[in-house]
């Protein structure tokens, strides 16, 4: 008996797919709804045309997104030049500033750029936070640093050929609200005690004196709340290779976005920020990363994007067989695992420092290209005979 051969999913015509426009703004073409879940919408079109005409005012309790930076290279999905952001970014802000409740947040993911043809980082991003506040009424709660441990070695020319920079790991995450109370509680992303803190715990306080920091440990410190408060720093990695989205898009013949951030950066916020039936919105949806965790938390949410072929792809999203078996929570090649729980290593800066004491600074700070890749500049001390 021979097994029948089973039947690939017919590919979509990507030919005629609308895509952003190419200097990065918001088309005033009319928003369609696209798909429907149980807890949220997907909208295709100009979100800012859904905010400001489809959305009530004081509507929203969270909008959390990761908009298109203001990079150097163009990408797929549309993107400003740094130097014209804030005034791409303008009309977003005021109509964010609309729908938001007077006690809700807006938290923007973004990256940092840096200035073409030099070792400079443009001040694109700190301008923005600056505009939403000082022009646009809004607060800064915090800032958050979203580190990614997989991140490869860029921008590559001054990292890894000149070597006369690090790599850049970090985007800046900024929490805003209307408000200087917006409703949150850090219990609900605290994380594990650390060993030293279990230590703590164990023996009992201590009087070691005052730290650097002039704070004097009280008796208070040694108390078991069951877990820590959280940094301002989140570790992350984003190295999704083989996922049921990306395996549902290659079946489908479908692009997927190329800037994905992790679930875990939109998780985060939603726990912290919102309660079970709030409203979360992400107008610059993408693959609806947002949606797709707001639909497993029980949160309504709305998501909109302009390219149509990234949407048909975040249906994977929403269509994917559930195994009812708890999120798995991924760990980088440069993490380690204890307890079932995910840990990173961030080495002490010094950790090499008596290692590598024999490479010297160029005169002219770098500009001048090296001859070759990879050259031990050992051989190349002036100092040395």
């Amino acid at each position: 008996m021979t097994k029948k051969k089973r039947k690939k999913p017919a590919k979509r015509n990507t030919a005629t797919r609308k895509s952003a426009p190419k200097d990065g703004s918001a088309r005033s073409e009319r928003v369609r709804l696209f798909h429907e879940t149980p807890f949220g919408k997907i909208y295709h079109g100009d979100s800012l045309r859904l905010l400001n005409q489809e959305m009530k005012p004081e509507s929203a309790d969270l909008l959390v997104m990761s908009p298109p930076f203001g990079l150097v290279r163009k990408k797929a999905y549309g993107n400003v030049d740094a130097d014209q952001y804030l005034q791409w970014f303008r009309p977003f802000g005021e109509a964010f500033r609309r729908v938001l409740k007077p006690r809700g947040s807006l938290v923007i993911d973004i990256g940092g750029a840096w200035i073409p043809g030099q070792p400079t980082r443009s001040l694109y991003h700190f301008e923005l936070l600056l505009m939403l506040c000082r022009e646009l009424g809004f607060h800064l709660a915090q800032e958050f640093f979203w580190w990614n441990p997989s991140k490869i070695p860029s921008p590559a020319e001054w990292v890894t050929v000149r070597r006369i920079r690090v790599k850049d790991a970090v985007n800046c995450i900024w929490w805003l609200s209307p408000s200087p109370w917006p409703k949150s509680s850090n219990r609900r992303v605290a994380v594990p005690y650390s060993d030293s803190m279990k230590h703590l715990l164990k023996k009992g306080h201590q009087a070691n004196g005052v730290r650097p920091s002039g704070h004097d440990i009280s008796e208070k410190f040694s108390r078991d709340h069951g877990s820590a408060i959280p940094p301002n720093l989140i570790a992350v990695p984003n190295t999704e290779s083989n996922s049921y989205y990306l395996r549902y898009c290659r079946a489908m013949g479908l692009s997927p976005h190329p800037a994905r951030f992790p679930s875990a950066i939109p998780e985060y916020f939603i726990r912290m920020l919102t309660d079970i039936g709030d409203t979360v919105v992400d107008p610059f949806a993408g693959s609806c990363v947002t949606g797709e965790v707001a639909e497993r938390l029980k949160r309504n949410w709305t998501c909109c994007d302009l390219v149509e072929e990234y949407l048909h792809g975040a249906l994977a999203r929403f269509d994917k067989p559930d195994s009812g078996a708890p999120v798995q929570r991924t760990v980088s090649p440069m993490g380690f695992s204890g307890s079932g729980k995910s840990f990173y290593r961030v080495h002490h800066p010094g950790s090499l420092w008596e290692v590598n004491t024999s490479d010297f600074l160029q005169e002219d700070g770098g500009q001048t290209r090296p001859q070759s890749v990879g050259k031990n500049h050992a051989e190349l001390d002036p100092t040395k005979e």
